[in-house]
């Protein structure tokens, strides 16, 4: 067995997962997360020590985390998001958001706790700039991140041994941005927004910090560009 430390990280085949990986493969055996195993699979090939770890998490059960006994870093970076003004958002969009960026969330914490208890773990939560402030047609996805934010401060004081850093970024340069910006009927200027991994960055930040520092809440914005 690896005397190195675990990460296992979601929504890791593509975009700031994905260079969050990247940013941990050095010093940890990675667990990489997400639905697309093909994708997660060409993102271990390149990283010794990471296997994928396919896996639908709005319906993730004791049996997919089977194994695991111990976890150094877990870090939730999936999610998704649907654009709307309140009065057109039907209540499945809000269903389905709550349901991967908050509840899928709270439930692979859950079945992990005793595995980052056993390591005195940490736990990474990307958040975004609408868990500080909404904005209209964001309300779904806005709700979503100020609901996860309210769970990572629960979770900080529920689990003192553990810890737990929220990270909000700004706009990233990633698929899911070039999906917003459609949604927004908006031009797509990658130079305005952050790269993925300067959100890496901030993750390593708190991972690495020196074991008397808690960095619980980190904020990142691209230089010049949008707030959110």
């Amino acid at each position: 067995m690896s005397a190195r430390p675990t990460a296992l990280v979601t929504g890791a085949s593509r975009g700031v997962g994905a260079a969050i990986a990247h940013a941990l493969a050095p010093a940890h055996d990675l667990l990489l997360g997400g639905r697309d195993g093909e994708a997660l699979a060409k993102v271990c090939a390149g990283l010794p020590g990471a296997r994928p770890w396919p896996v639908e998490l709005t319906a993730v059960t004791e049996a997919d985390v089977a194994g695991i006994d111990r976890l150094d870093v877990l870090v939730h970076s999936a999610g998704v998001v649907t654009l709307g003004r309140i009065a057109d958002t039907p209540a499945e969009v809000w269903r389905r958001t709550m349901e991967v960026n908050v509840v899928a969330v709270a439930e692979l914490t859950r079945l992990l706790l005793p595995a980052l208890r056993a390591a005195g773990g940490q736990v990474v939560l990307i958040n975004s700039g609408s868990g500080q402030r909404a904005n209209p047609g964001w309300a779904s996805y806005a709700a979503s991140k100020f609901a996860l934010r309210a769970f990572a401060d629960a979770l900080r004081l529920e689990e003192p041994d553990l810890r737990v850093t929220t990270v909000y970024p700004g706009r990233v340069d990633t698929d899911m941005q070039r999906g917003v910006r459609a949604q927004e009927s908006g031009v797509y200027e990658p130079e305005k927004y952050l790269a993925p991994d300067s959100v890496a960055r901030a993750v390593m930040a708190a991972v690495t910090a020196s074991p008397d520092a808690h960095l619980t809440e980190i904020t990142v914005r691209p230089s010049g560009g949008p707030a959110r």
